[in-house]
């Protein structure tokens, strides 16, 4: 490859970031102010063991793994990609999708709804690591 296509791929690669990135941003927004939401809350709900929801889903970490740039395992034994942005920088860019697996997994974890705030919070602890 020439070093004009080297810059080009690579400020193609930026771009494409940026886009996701801003994609993130408004999802994490649509639930609130983002300057209201903590990544060490997000931590906390995301680990911890909660009831109310099925007895074999008592945490997130049941299916995600306590570290999310890990791949995790549904009850099944299939894969799931990484929660972590840094381990899986598609993850949470498509409104729909993020909306989809909050409404079933919370239901499966605490036997309702997350609410924004609960939301808002893992969205913000999943992007910063």
């Amino acid at each position: 490859m020439t070093r004009s296509t080297l810059i080009l791929v690579g400020a193609l690669a930026a771009l494409a970031s940026a886009a996701v990135a801003a994609d993130r941003r408004a999802i994490i927004s649509a639930y609130g102010d983002p300057a209201g939401f903590s990544a060490a809350r997000g931590k906390a709900f995301f680990e911890a063991r909660h009831t109310g929801g099925k007895p074999e889903t008592p945490s997130c970490t049941t299916c995600h793994t306590a570290n999310p740039r890990a791949e995790g395992r549904t009850r099944a034994g299939k894969p799931i990609a990484p929660m972590a942005v840094s381990a899986n920088p598609e993850r949470f860019t498509d409104p729909a999708k993020v909306e989809k697996w909050f409404r079933r997994n919370c239901n499966s974890v605490l036997g309702r709804e997350c609410t924004a705030k609960e939301k808002g919070d893992v969205l913000t602890y999943l992007s910063s690591l």
